[in-house]
């Protein structure tokens, strides 16, 4: 599927239902959304807008996308699941970020941030994922990390260890995430949990719709 097709059944796809009284043309406001989370950062995304005769602020776009309330389809059948978990700056804190992938399609299945990395949080993880996807008859590519292993256990979940192969479609997602977080300095800063949690489901809607 050509990438503009793509584009187009993204933008399709995010609901503006918060607005109210917002001047700006809903399909100005799609594009913007879509292209932050593409990789735009805030202050370019406002240059977008001022090319067509409409002023924003950072914080307005910030507010778009966050109201959006975007988060990657549910109902996933995949054969196999590769999880991973890696350390994301948080303003002043680090917080532990758990993403699960379907390594035949890249797509992302859920995300989640948390404070800890302990075996509770990743079989919290765990159960949510299963919520939403059908994967019990999934096989479970995980590393060395303790947490995945007893979370796979506990939901009497089949897994193997790798270090690479399908391995690598989680690599890659984290990869991006550092990149964007390290790059775009209000993407992180001055956000809380929730808030930074809310943009990586978006960012995840964004990600599997231009895959």
């Amino acid at each position: 599927m050509p990438k503009t097709d793509r584009l187009n059944g993204c933008l399709d796809q995010i609901e503006l239902e918060f607005v109210e009284r917002e001047a700006t043309p809903r399909l100005l406001m799609k594009l913007s959304i879509q292209l932050h989370l593409a990789g735009l950062s805030l202050s370019n995304t406002v240059s977008f807008l001022e090319v067509f005769g409409v002023k924003r602020a950072r914080s307005t776009i910030h507010n778009w996308v966050h109201k959006a309330d975007l988060q990657p389809h549910e109902g996933r059948q995949p054969d196999h699941v590769a999880v991973d978990e890696t350390v994301i700056q948080l303003n002043d804190e680090r917080y532990w970020l758990y993403a699960a992938v379907d390594p035949e399609s890249n797509e992302l299945l859920h995300t989640k941030l948390e404070p800890v990395r302990t075996n509770a949080f990743a079989h919290a993880f765990f159960a949510e994922l299963r919520e939403k996807h059908d994967v019990d008859d999934a096989v479970f590519l995980v590393d060395g990390a303790a947490p995945l292993k007893d979370a796979c256990q506990r939901h009497g979940l089949d897994f193997r260890y790798e270090r690479h192969g399908n391995r690598n479609s989680v690599e890659r997602v984290f990869c991006e995430v550092k990149r964007r977080t390290s790059s775009f300095s209000n993407c992180f800063s001055n956000a809380d949990r929730d808030t930074a949690d809310d943009w990586l489901r978006s960012f995840a809607f964004a990600w599997n719709q231009l895959i």
